[in-house]
């Protein structure tokens, strides 16, 4: 079940609604009601897989209760390691089973011995951002930064939260361990919340799916028919869809956490304004970042090594990066080309300054970067980088540059480029602050708008992707 689809817009958001706020602000029942609709929510679009999961929320609240009792004695540690190894082979087997055996394949088979048969295992939706949230639950009980939820609802709940449970953000236990037990849902923050889920559904229909179109048959071109303009478009059509698809999401994960009471952390801070590749990190899925950071890269050492093993934590870190995106090569390279532009920034010792010569290098090193991302293949990644430099052959397509130009792609990209900067936000505070009356009536008029706009356009189409869906 979409965010984006009829059935959760006017079925089962307005009947969750209706059944939360009937029941008492005091008591379980409103965890309970949300748990079963995250239940159902995910059992909708993963099937068996629901069973999986169930048996992992129960394994992880078992293992955090043993983990808080024992986390003072030498075998705490022990069991510490023992329960992220379970969630962490989970991961490995159903992301990446598939990975492992064709490349031991391919070693084999450059050595003249038999291949094994791929055992073709299929991906459960969320998995990678479910691992995550266990991992960090376990390990913030383990450090003392929480303490191991005796209520296997409010467990399951942090654990199945459907608004952030497919793509994020990705929350800390210790960040909404209040809120599980207790919340308070005023006025402001309700319809703060609806705004926000609409302005995600906006970004989402308006944009990211309708650039996504050029972007997806662009990339799907042969290589010899790719021009220069061919590769640029397809790029910036792409480094649009990634950010509004997924920055869509997140604002509609945080706005519906709103409107249940839940106060969950920003994910994106205009990252296309970065003037570095680090800026740019502190800015993108900051969830994610933040989890590496904390989990992996200080635990590793951090900054208070020598400089080259810092250098080394950090290619290490975003090798990791890229896999965690996707079982494939091109992802690897994507996370370590990240890495090593990080290395470089630290090498040239020179502090970001907000200038145009920064964000352009910025700007490029992120797009192209986003070719490996998107590219099926390294053969197809290349065939871009060439067109976009000029080398490629350029042979006759049947399809000319104008061809993808249709004016509403070109109102999308313009509504992109405008919308992953700062401008429009500023300008609707200064709105807001001009005339109190003024804001009270255009506010929910505009939200209403946009929300009408977007129907038409999910009524009109039945191109609806998500691009973290399959991470």
């Amino acid at each position: 079940m979409l965010f984006t689809q009829p059935s959760f817009l006017f079925l089962f958001l307005p009947v969750l609604l209706a059944l939360y706020f009937a029941l008492p602000r005091r008591g379980p029942s409103r965890n309970v009601l949300l748990l079963g609709a995250s239940v159902l929510f995910y059992a909708k679009g993963a099937g068996t897989f629901a069973w999986l999961i169930a048996a992992l929320i129960a394994f992880n609240y078992a293992a955090a209760r043993i983990v808080d009792r024992r986390r003072d004695t030498p075998a705490g540690r022990w069991l510490l390691g023992a329960a992220i190894s379970a969630d962490l082979l989970v991961l490995a087997v159903f992301k990446y089973a598939d990975f492992t055996v064709s490349n031991v394949n391919a070693l084999w088979a450059a050595m003249g011995r038999g291949v094994f048969p791929l055992p073709h295992v299929l991906l459960p939706i969320g998995i990678s951002f479910f691992t995550f949230h266990a991992i960090s639950y376990i390990v913030d009980v383990y450090r003392r930064e929480a303490t191991a939820q005796k209520s296997p609802i409010e467990a399951g709940l942090y654990l199945l939260l459907f608004p952030q449970l497919i793509a994020g953000p990705i929350i800390r236990y210790r960040e909404i361990a209040d809120q599980l037990r207790t919340r308070t849902i005023e006025s402001s923050g309700f319809s703060g919340g609806v705004t926000r889920f609409v302005v995600g559904l906006a970004k989402k229909v308006l944009i990211a799916n309708i650039v996504a179109v050029p972007a997806d048959a662009i990339f799907g071109m042969p290589a010899a028919q790719l021009t220069a303009a061919h590769a640029w478009l397809g790029t910036v059509c792409y480094t649009l869809q990634i950010y509004f698809d997924f920055s869509g999401y997140s604002d509609m994960a945080i706005g519906l956490g709103a409107m249940f009471g839940f106060r969950f952390p920003e994910n994106f801070n205009y990252p296309y304004v970065a003037v570095s590749v680090q800026d740019f990190w502190r800015r993108w899925h900051m969830s994610l970042s933040r989890w590496f950071r904390d989990y992996v890269y200080v635990p590793l050492g951090g900054n208070r090594i020598s400089s080259a093993r810092t250098y080394v934590n950090l290619v290490a870190v975003f090798f990791l990066c890229g896999l965690w995106h996707g079982a494939s090569w091109t992802f690897v390279v994507w996370g370590l080309y990240h890495g090593a532009f990080l290395v470089i920034e630290r090498l040239g010792g020179r502090k970001s300054r907000a200038s145009m010569p920064m964000h352009f290098y910025t700007l490029v090193v992120v797009s192209v970067g986003w070719i490996f991302f998107r590219a099926d293949t390294f053969g197809q990644a290349a065939g871009f980088l060439r067109a976009m430099t000029g080398f490629g052959p350029a042979r006759p397509t049947p399809f000319a540059i104008a061809y993808y130009l249709d004016p509403k792609t070109v109102a999308a990209i313009v509504l992109g480029l405008i919308g992953s900067t700062p401008a429009p936000a500023r300008l609707a505070r200064r709105l807001a602050a001009t005339s109190e009356p003024a804001r009270v009536l255009l506010e929910p008029a505009s939200v209403a708008l946009l929300f009408a706009v977007s129907v038409m356009f999910i009524a009109a189409s039945s191109y609806n992707p998500f691009i973290y869906f399959r991470f």
